[in-house]
């Protein structure tokens, strides 16, 4: 007999704790000194090779010009975000036109959408401006601070993406989701996770995007160039999975893929499209 959701989420943590406590073991079997010494050595590690590849962001470019050259873009989403004023809106310029495309067409409507990652709320903000009045508009954070932005630009709630009981609550709450934006932890074991358990929930034509995916490259986000946990490998059983018709391979991630009618990859990020999928078919005619 299949397990209910309860049964699930007590698993889950009666596995965690006796993982807490295995971890507590070895901490006390290993010396101070030396427990210490690799979490410096960790640490330096970590920061020198993100060092190589951080990008400076300029303070006195002309935000939105930058972006109508660059990219051709011009949109009331680029305007919400070159003009801000409020709580800050920290995005990377290309990622811009991207959201207007995929999600515009979701505009002035009843849209349910989850931002995971909240930081600072500006974020949300530029959602409520760009969705509309009747938009429903939740974020989640695993930070308590951000508990304080609940009911400024949209609903709040706080916990982990990885803890599939809260997403539930939160599926429950919104009564749905159309649009699940991923700009949350970035860590390799946490975004297929995530992705695996609410991409079901997406209701029909719904959208969803995972940002900031430079970090499946970086070992300090538990990627790497190569590496078997870095996220495009994960990407690549979807691509497998899409095309399974002409080859005799099964399904490596059937709860994703057999709703999953589109994937689009763009520098940093990954957009998959939800809607039922049938067998292709092809005609001669003429």
């Amino acid at each position: 007999m299949p397990y209910s959701d309860e049964q699930h989420c007590s698993c889950r943590k009666l596995k965690e704790q006796k993982l807490m406590n295995l971890k507590t073991v070895a901490k006390s079997l290993i010396p101070n000194r030396l427990l210490n010494w690799y979490r410096n050595q960790k640490t330096e590690h970590s920061q020198e090779r993100i060092g190589q590849f951080r990008f400076n962001s300029d303070p006195t470019s002309d935000v939105k010009r930058d972006i109508q050259e660059k990219y051709e873009h011009n949109s009331e989403l680029l305007d919400f975000f070159a003009n801000n004023k409020g709580a800050v809106v920290h995005k990377w310029h290309h990622y811009i036109p991207l959201y207007d495309r995929y999600f515009s067409s979701f505009r002035g409507q009843k849209v349910r959408f989850l931002e995971i990652g909240v930081s600072n709320g500006g974020s949300l903000q530029m959602w409520r401006k760009y969705f509309g009045d009747d938009a429903i508009i939740f974020g989640i954070d695993i930070n308590p601070n951000c508990e304080k932005l609940n009911g400024l630009a949209g609903q709040v709630r706080i916990g982990s993406q990885a803890d599939h009981c809260f997403l539930e609550s939160v599926v429950k709450e919104m009564g749905g989701i159309d649009i699940i934006l991923d700009d949350g932890s970035h860590r390799m074991e946490h975004i297929p996770a995530t992705l695996s358990y609410l991409f079901p929930h997406l209701s029909y034509g719904g959208i969803y995007m995972i940002e900031d995916l430079h970090t499946a490259y970086w070992r300090s986000f538990g990627g790497g160039y190569r590496s078997k946990t870095n996220f495009f490998g994960f990407a690549m059983d979807l691509i497998d999975d899409m095309h399974h018709w002409y080859h005799r391979q099964e399904l490596k991630r059937a709860a994703i893929s057999k709703d999953c009618s589109g994937i689009h990859i763009h520098d940093s990020i990954l957009v998959l499209e939800k809607n039922k999928v049938f067998k292709p078919v092809h005609s001669r005619v003429g």
